[in-house]
């Protein structure tokens, strides 16, 4: 089926622009082309701004976008490709550096394509209807509702492409986490999990594995995903930092059994307060941190001590918890402190995730597990586009990599 867009092709010329006054002012082809290509510059700043003011919910200088946490900041020069030659023009930027232009794209020369645009609109979370009502009234493009339909399905063999795409032999640290979406299945709408990997690669940049979907995040479930990618090519993982779920350590070392596990602190922190009254949390967590604050695994074991002779009697399974997982626990101390702020914590996933959630946070529950994982991944790709650099500290991060794993490290 052929999409048919119905874009206006020829526009009214205003007879001031046709009067011989103004066209004196025009010599040769070469003038015409000239005020063709600074009109088209002028038109796509235009746009532009009208981008800004649809992102950002107000127009310039109106009084509703007061205190509202994000305002323009400025412009910043990009040079283009046009028909008419190469122009420069103005990019407005957003205070929260939030703004994604879509009519000119990050990292593109060329202008408005507008698959590209229903793409773009569709990863932010907006519905179909939105999307040709937004092409409507920003761009003056009527696009029938069945033809972006048509368009972002495009996006599900995109998806199973990424999604197969051979991995890198080895990961030097890889994180995994599940976030939950609400999914209809088998008539009723339930709670489903989207498991997701990133792995850091030798350059020091994070690369999304890819995504799973499962109906409740558990070890088993996570055991196919480990073996997807072993399949998809990965030998071999350094590092694998996760949450304290059950038996999640173990199927680890089933698939990876060389790789180092550390579970996520922060998970065991929040897991341990839960058992916890308000009256003595302050000072239970300030013990706490005196265990995974400590300079290394001795002192931490010391800490852990006094910790248990305080609390045990009261919150007994709280404090053999950490018992249980200790070793889990501990892993961040075998290693420098560079390498320790990167791993002992699963921040940097559940930022994605946090991020995923901004995108997809218009859809209060989705169709069907093919529906998810089309969002998710048009978010990931997104998302994607700004890990252009290394993490902080890389080339020492590597070094220390190199010198700890030298047998190991695949260069």
């Amino acid at each position: 089926m052929e999409t048919q867009f119905m874009v206006k092709k020829k526009t009214e010329v205003p007879p001031e622009l046709l009067s011989k006054e103004f066209l004196k002012q025009f010599k040769t082809e070469e003038d015409v082309s000239k005020f063709l290509k600074d009109l088209h510059s002028q038109v796509l700043e235009q746009m532009l701004q009208g981008e800004m003011d649809a992102h950002l919910g107000y127009e310039k200088n109106d009084v509703a976008g007061n205190n509202t946490g994000n305002s323009r900041n400025g412009s910043f020069p990009k040079t283009i490709q046009t028909e008419h030659g190469e122009s420069t023009i103005q990019i407005p930027r957003d205070r929260n550096g939030e703004y994604d232009p879509i009519i000119v794209p990050k990292h593109q020369s060329r202008g408005l394509s507008i698959e590209k645009l229903v793409i773009s609109l569709y990863a932010k979370g907006m519905s179909v209807s939105d999307i040709e009502e937004e092409l409507r009234s920003i761009y003056e493009i009527n696009l029938s509702g069945s033809s972006i339909s048509i368009i972002t399905n495009k996006v599900t063999q995109a998806a199973q492409e990424w999604q197969n795409r051979p991995l890198e032999r080895q990961y030097l640290i890889v994180w995994m986490d599940g976030i939950m979406f609400k999914v209809r299945d088998g008539g009723k709408v339930i709670n489903k999990t989207v498991y997701i990997c990133i792995g850091l690669t030798k350059t020091g940049k994070k690369e999304v594995l890819g995504l799973w979907v499962g109906k409740a995040e558990s070890a088993a479930f996570w055991m196919s995903v480990l073996t997807d990618l072993k399949t998809r090519g990965v030998e071999d993982i350094l590092i694998t930092c996760t949450d304290n779920l059950n038996g999640f350590t173990d199927t680890i070392r089933s698939v990876f059994p060389e790789a180092a596990t550390q579970i996520c602190v922060v998970h065991q922190i929040r897991n341990s307060c839960r058992y916890v009254t308000y009256k003595d949390l302050k000072a239970f967590t300030v013990d706490l941190k005196t265990i995974y604050g400590a300079i290394n695994k001795e002192a931490a074991a010391t800490a852990l001590d006094a910790f248990e002779q305080k609390w045990d009697s009261k919150y007994r399974y709280a404090v053999r918890s950490w018992r249980t997982n200790w070793d889990d626990l501990t892993t961040f101390f075998d290693y420098p402190v560079e390498i320790r702020k990167i791993i002992y914590t699963t921040n940097l996933i559940e930022n994605l995730n946090s991020r995923i959630r901004k995108y997809t946070k218009a859809k209060l529950s989705f169709p069907n597990d093919d529906a998810v994982k089309k969002s998710v991944y048009l978010a990931i790709n997104e998302i994607e586009r700004k890990w252009t650099m290394p993490i902080k500290n890389w080339a020492i991060v590597l070094n220390q990599f190199i010198t700890i794993f030298e047998d190991r490290v695949l260069l």
